[in-house]
């Protein structure tokens, strides 16, 4: 009984981690292809197999030759929440401008998402969907030597557009932004926990929801292998 006990516990074990396993294999070991097209395989002589192919080929069990067997567990990820990507990627992005005392912003004044005062200086405010440029992202842009723009504002005509809305402190500065595409450079990449913690209490505004779920989205895609980075709207 025991010893069949200490079975079952070793086959979890592997199973376990062979779901962590990577699927690259060293020349000579069992290939993707043998995995996909070969069914209940017996141990081969002077062959070595990583777990989670042999498990996949139905390759039959045997603990006394587990010294045949071998892991290769995948080296962790970088915490999502820390950045969306790596700092310097250069993209081409569509932006506009707002102002603090326009409509529909009047009611918050001159201070951003965060509650703090919007910035016009060396360091300037912007406003994006955070699923996209997670608040605190910080970028230049081209032919503004001296300036960085950091994401501390949200606004509900950013979302799902992959825009950026450049604070200008009056209306007269906003109007000569205009619409600009313009080339950024991303300095720093923002925090995906830190947006998810500020919008918690908000999610009864349909925009927040719709960023929460982008954020969402974005993480199950990491946690599979399949997030490429931030994504912006065609121009």
């Amino acid at each position: 009984m025991n010893a069949s006990r200490q079975l079952t516990g070793l086959l979890g074990t592997i199973a376990l981690l062979a779901s962590l396993s990577s699927c690259a294999l060293p020349e000579g070991g069992f290939s993707a292809q043998e995995a996909e097209n070969v069914s209940g395989v017996p141990l081969q002589p002077g062959v070595k197999y990583e777990v989670r192919k042999a498990l996949a080929a139905g390759v039959a069990f045997k603990p006394t030759e587990m010294k045949r067997y071998y892991f290769v567990l995948e080296a962790p990820r970088p915490p999502l929440m820390s950045a969306a990507s790596i700092p310097g990627q250069h993209m081409k992005v569509r932006t506009t401008a707002y102002c603090h005392d326009e409509s529909d912003h009047i009611v918050y004044g001159a201070k951003n998402a965060l509650g703090t005062p919007l910035k016009f200086g060396n360091i300037r405010s912007a406003a994006a969907d955070w699923s996209m440029y997670p608040v605190g992202t910080k970028f230049r842009i081209a032919g503004q030597p001296g300036v960085t723009y950091v994401v501390d504002d949200y606004g509900s005509a950013l979302v799902g557009t992959g825009t950026i809305d450049i604070y200008k402190p009056t209306r007269g500065l906003m109007d000569a932004w205009g619409v600009r595409h313009v080339d950024i450079e991303v300095l720093q990449w923002g925090s995906y926990e830190q947006s998810m913690n500020i919008m918690r209490d908000r999610m009864k505004w349909p925009h927040v929801r719709e960023m929460m779920r982008g954020i969402q989205e974005r993480m199950f895609s990491t946690r599979t292998g399949g997030y490429q980075g931030p994504i912006t709207a065609a121009l």
